[in-house]
C-alpha cells in the first residue's frame, strides 16, 4: 500500500469469527477497510494467517501481515497484553489514509483487554501519542457472542473460512475456550468447526 491509498479503517483480522464480522461491518458501512494480521508467535499463527487471507480475499480487501515473536513461547489461552500489543502494532503499521483502527472484541468475556474500560484507556493512550485524529473502534464492544453470530448469519459472513482454535491444530482441538465457543454458537447451523 502507498500513501495514496484511501483505506479509512484498518481492521485487526485474526482469521476468527469476531474479526471477520468486524471486517464485514465496515464493508457494509461503506467505509473502505484494509486488514492487518499479526503473527506474534501464537500456536495457531499459521492457520489463523491462512484464514485471515481467505476472509480478506472474500471481501476483496488488502491484507497487511506483521510477524513478531519476542523471546517467550506463547501458549494457548490468555496472552497478557495481547490486544494492547495488537492495537499498538496497528497504529505503527497503518497506511497514512487510515483514521480508524477496528478490533472485534465483544462483551461477555473474562478477558480484561476486551472491556470498555480497556478500550477507553487505549483511546486515551492514542490521544496522548497521536494528533487525536486516530480513533479506536470496537463496534461489538457491547454485543455478546450470540449477537455476533446472529449478525454473521444475517449478513452471510463466511464463517466457513474462519479458524478458531487456540492450540493451532489442523483439526480444531475441541477443548480450548475458542473451540467451545465456536461449537456452542454454531451448533444450530450447517457450518462445522
Amino acid at each position: 500500500m502507498t500513501a495514496a491509498d484511501t483505506h479509512e479503517v484498518l481492521v485487526l483480522l485474526s482469521g476468527g469469527i469476531d474479526s471477520a464480522a468486524c471486517l464485514d461491518f465496515y464493508k457494509e458501512l461503506g467505509r473502505p477497510p484494509c486488514a492487518l494480521f499479526v503473527d506474534y508467535g501464537q500456536p495457531a499463527a499459521r492457520l489463523e494467517a491462512d484464514a485471515a487471507k481467505s476472509v480478506a480475499a472474500h471481501y476483496s480487501v488488502p491484507l497487511l501481515s506483521l510477524k513478531w515473536h519476542g523471546c517467550q513461547t506463547k501458549r494457548a489461552g490468555l496472552i497478557p497484553g495481547r490486544n494492547c500489543f495488537l492495537i499498538s502494532a496497528a497504529v505503527m503499521e497503518r497506511p497514512s489514509s487510515v483514521s480508524v483502527i477496528a478490533i472485534g472484541v465483544h462483551s461477555g468475556t473474562n478477558y480484561p483487554d476486551c472491556s470498555e474500560s480497556f478500550l477507553d484507556t487505549m483511546q486515551a493512550a492514542l490521544n496522548a501519542s497521536e494528533d487525536r485524529s486516530l480513533q479506536l473502534a470496537a463496534p461489538f464492544a457491547t454485543w455478546t457472542k450470540p449477537d455476533i453470530i446472529a449478525y454473521c448469519r444475517t449478513r452471510s459472513v463466511p464463517l466457513h473460512l474462519t479458524y478458531s482454535c487456540e492450540r493451532g491444530t489442523q483439526t480444531p482441538c475441541g477443548y480450548c475456550l475458542s473451540c467451545k465457543d465456536r461449537r456452542s454458537f454454531l451448533a444450530s447451523t450447517s457450518i462445522h468447526s
